[in-house]
């Protein structure tokens, strides 16, 4: 490992928008999930033809990509599972994230040329332990986040392999994400890549003889968030992490937005930069702007996790989701008469100010002055999913551009819902939808989506969901909703 080294930004790609979008905005590498293998099954994993052409991106651009094959296995998962992992070496990926042994050993014996990083679903805390695993072939470790700073720079001072951790993004309550309450309330298995995150949810106390009446425990009257985890963030810290020479920072959320990955990738492509070309008071200077791009992106209050020993170990959230703003569009490329063309991602009109998050770039507002639709009349709003638009913006803005919006108002966190909505939609659909519904986070939140089986289920609040059902049930696809209790 070398101290003066920039550690690679190891970026999460849910599809193919996503991988594009990390890398234009700073990532080195990025992860993806292979179908049914990894441990977000939900998460818009890839077949292995959209896998061979993230593969041919990535190297396109001089990046990186590795695959999650991490699930914990069963007898049946190996169907077919040696045959995926030689398909993965044939087509030139960067390496396979694992955490079962007996992955490993058939990884092995079926694709030896492929790289092999351990998952920190495996929990490695010590330097003997990564030692064993580097002894089996492995090229990188994946460090466990329950680990602080003094026992990471002992395991760094040790360890003679490639040392990687996360510096952003959800936690999970359970140790290293080994949790067994998704399956018990929904039948769905968190260590197969199909978390309901019931961690979320809000809980409140319940008395036998009083139906219907339900008493806040501790932190609010919206109910207990207990279980509800904030969301790791080390940017504050990183130059304490900067002598320590590991391999590769991570952010956690394949499941997030577009938005959530080119905000944060962008974030940490600077705060790294920054740190080794320019110094810690140069660091120091940008940090608060850096904090500021960061709240911007949907996310759960903040915490420094457990690298200081003299924070907290366990820290719940006091409520649900943080949002200052709402991705509204995405920039195409340049239209006629000096116009932007945009993909619209949520409801927009004129007069509002709109801004800009483009790569490589300080953000900045304009004002919607004009909106041009694909049949060149001229309209005061564009309403509808993935409408293609020209709009006129000072300056310009370089294709893969963000437009954002700030809230006019707060909204009540999502933490405090009661409603699960399941929807139904063609698969051919499926994108289209959770698309649309990722520019309508104040009323509700995609959990997860099945393209597989057209599935998608959909976090919101008694209070939101009649107007989250008009917005879905205005759209032109056949979807078919049912809310839990109805």
């Amino acid at each position: 490992m070398n101290p003066g080294r920039k550690p690679e930004l190891l970026a999460p790609a849910g599809d193919m928008e996503k991988l594009r979008c990390a890398f234009l905005f700073g990532a080195d590498a990025v992860y993806a999930g292979a179908e049914n293998y990894g441990l977000r099954a939900r998460a818009g994993n890839f077949t292995l033809a959209e896998m061979a052409e993230a593969v041919a991106c990535a190297h396109g651009q001089g990046k990186k990509l590795y695959v999650t094959v991490n699930i914990f296995a069963k007898e049946d998962d190996f169907a077919g599972l040696a045959e995926l992992l030689a398909e993965l070496a044939r087509m030139g990926a960067d390496g396979a994230i694992i955490s079962d042994p007996g992955v490993l050993a058939l990884a092995r014996a079926a694709s030896p040329a492929l790289p092999l990083h351990l998952s920190t679903q495996a929990n490695c805390l010590n330097a003997r332990a990564a030692e064993f695993w580097f002894g089996q072939g492995l090229r990188r470790v994946v460090l466990a986040r329950e680990l602080s700073l003094p026992e990471l720079t002992a395991v760094a001072a040790a360890a003679a392999g490639e040392l990687e951790i996360f510096v952003h993004g959800a936690m999970c309550v359970a140790y290293s994400g080994r949790c067994l309450l998704s399956r018990y309330l929904t039948g769905r298995d968190a260590n197969r890549g199909d978390c309901a995150q019931p961690c979320r949810w809000a809980y409140a106390l319940t008395e036998a003889g009083r139906p219907g009446q339900y008493f806040p425990l501790e932190e609010d009257d919206r109910g207990s968030y207990i279980l509800n985890s904030r969301d790791l963030c080390l940017l504050p810290l990183l130059p304490l992490l900067r002598p320590l020479a590991l391999s590769s920072w991570k952010i956690e959320g394949r499941m997030k937005s577009v938005h959530y990955v080119a905000s944060t990738v962008q974030v940490y492509r600077q705060a790294i930069d920054t740190l080794w070309d320019e110094g810690e008071a140069a660091f120091a200077a940008r940090l608060p702007d850096w904090l500021t791009e960061l709240g911007k992106a949907s996310h759960r209050p903040f915490t420094t996790g457990f690298l200081l020993p003299d924070t907290p170990e366990a820290e719940a959230a006091e409520g649900g989701y943080e949002r200052e703003y709402d991705f509204v569009a995405r920039v195409l490329g340049p239209a006629a008469d000096g116009r932007v063309e945009v993909e619209e991602r949520n409801a927009f009109r004129l007069g509002e100010t709109l801004e800009i998050l483009a790569p490589a770039s300080a953000a900045r507002s304009f004002r919607v002055t004009e909106i041009t639709g694909a049949d060149g009349r001229v309209r005061d709003a564009a309403r509808h999913a993935q409408e293609i638009v020209a709009l006129k913006i000072p300056g310009g803005a370089p294709p893969g551009s963000l437009l954002r919006r700030r809230k006019a108002e707060t909204v009540p966190p999502l933490a405090d819902s009661d409603r699960l909505i399941y929807a139904q939609v063609d698969r051919a659909d499926i994108q289209l939808l959770t698309k649309y519904l990722e520019g309508l986070g104040h009323l509700g939140i995609v959990t997860t989506a099945d393209r597989q089986a057209g599935d998608v289920l959909i976090q919101t609040t008694r209070s939101a969901w009649p107007e989250l059902r008009e917005m879905i049930m205005a759209l032109p696809l056949p979807i078919e909703l049912t809310a839990e209790g109805e």
